[in-house]
């Protein structure tokens, strides 16, 4: 029964008694139902959080647009994936799970959008256990996790081109104030770059003045460039796109920072030198800062 659609102001104790009445009712030989109430409890405690990831892996699904069915397939496989015991539940027995659950309960192309979805969150994550984990599913035929992986030509997919920058500034804009860098937090659990798409690939540093100022509110000099990252980002729909950002140095006042209302975006914050070491960060963005760093040191 699709209880959202039927009544939307569902509150948690009423969908743990329907869970349990279900239990009682289709689950009579379950011996331990110990496992399946832990579960819905961190799902309801981690919904807004997932809601915001399932939106920014599925960017051209708004939640409300998603079916019931693939919606709630999804909170189970994210909350397992990013807030379960690995050793109960490996990360990809859940997603094999998930997308078991969307083919056999879901639409036509469940399966295919549930794979999508949690394949592209599993990558954020840096792939848990690809050196070590193998597959459980013998029966699952998506491609996102078979064993063998077939080969991307890259030269073939199509580019989006972002631009992004470090941009700092010096604490409460004197002279000699701390240096201090303008990050961002995504729904992934990591501190990065502010960054945004150019409409014009052949004037990336206008791009990038304007994606900046979009993002986090803040007018920037661009001072040089700090390097290019490439990365290949799979959509639930829309299938594999090479993305290419050109980062940059950048100078800015010191101010509060304004931070976009984006799905895959959750904070925005200044931190000094010592505690952006501390950051959970992305291994092709740590370079960056490096560079920053000792750039700005010789000035």
């Amino acid at each position: 029964m699709p209880l959202e659609k039927k009544d939307a102001s569902l509150k948690d104790d009423d969908i743990k008694k329907i869970l349990d009445r279900n239990l009682k009712e289709f689950a009579v030989g379950l011996e331990d139902d110990n496992f399946v109430l832990t579960l819905l409890d961190e799902v309801l405690k981690k919904r807004v959080k997932i809601d915001e990831i399932i939106e920014a892996s599925a960017p051209d699904w708004p939640i409300d647009k998603i079916s019931i069915v693939d919606r709630n397939i999804l909170r189970i496989g994210l909350t397992e994936l990013l807030f379960g015991d690995r050793k109960q539940v490996p990360p990809k027995v859940a997603i094999n799970e998930a997308i078991e659950l969307a083919k056999t309960f879901g639409g036509e192309n469940s399966g295919k959008f549930v794979n999508g979805v949690l394949g592209a969150v599993y990558k954020e994550m840096g792939e848990p256990e690809k050196e070590h984990q193998k597959r459980r599913d013998k029966n699952t035929n998506d491609v996102g996790f078979k064993e063998k992986k077939e080969a991307v030509d890259i030269d073939k997919l199509p580019v989006e081109n972002l631009g992004g920058a470090l941009v700092y500034a010096n604490k409460d804009n004197k002279k000699n104030g701390d240096i201090l860098f303008a990050m961002v937090h995504d729904v992934f659990g990591y501190w990065t770059l502010s960054k945004g798409k150019i409409e014009a690939p052949n004037n990336v540093k206008e791009g990038t003045l304007k994606a900046i100022k979009k993002e986090i509110g803040l007018d920037i000099t661009i001072e040089e460039k700090l390097g290019t990252n490439e990365y290949v980002a799979t959509h639930p729909q829309n299938g594999k796109t090479l993305k290419k950002v050109e980062y940059f140095l950048a100078h800015s006042e010191y101010r509060e920072l304004v931070l976009e209302h984006c799905g895959g975006l959750d904070g925005a914050r200044w931190f000094n030198m010592a505690e952006v070491s501390e950051l959970r960060i992305y291994n092709d963005i740590i370079p960056l800062i490096a560079k920053a760093v000792e750039i700005i040191s010789k000035k």
